[in-house]
């Protein structure tokens, strides 16, 4: 899969990374109701998601069930290192640097981070 799944498309990933198969009505029924989408929203979404290689669907009846083809992990691996790419020229320590600078990492993330690099010593 090449093509980037948008905001919107990534929501419905996360819907059915909790749970597939699922059908369009299922999947929009388990959005966030703040987004206020109908269900042809939703049946557009997920078209393009299969046209991005994204989803698979299979016929149940009069309706379509739709399963996720890529792992929400991939999708991280990938949104990550575009990220990095992209804002810190492909390096962490930037990211961290920036985060510290800007008071966003609390003692939780400091001793997370640390027993991490301390981990990644070994």
């Amino acid at each position: 899969m090449a093509e980037r799944i948008s905001e919107a498309e990534h929501q419905l990933m996360e819907v059915l990374w909790q749970e597939a198969p699922l059908g369009a009505a299922e999947v929009a029924s388990r959005v966030d109701p703040a987004r206020d989408w109908s269900i042809q929203t939703v049946k557009t979404m997920l078209s393009r998601l299969l046209a991005k290689g994204a989803l698979a669907h299979q016929e149940d009846g009069r309706r379509f069930l739709y399963r996720p083809l890529i792992s929400r992990e991939d999708v991280v691996t990938r949104e990550s290192h575009r990220l990095l790419d992209r804002m810190f020229g492909g390096r962490l320590t930037p990211l961290v640097a920036h985060l510290a600078e800007r008071d966003m990492l609390d003692a939780k993330d400091i001793a997370e981070i640390e027993a991490l690099l301390k981990e990644l010593k070994q």
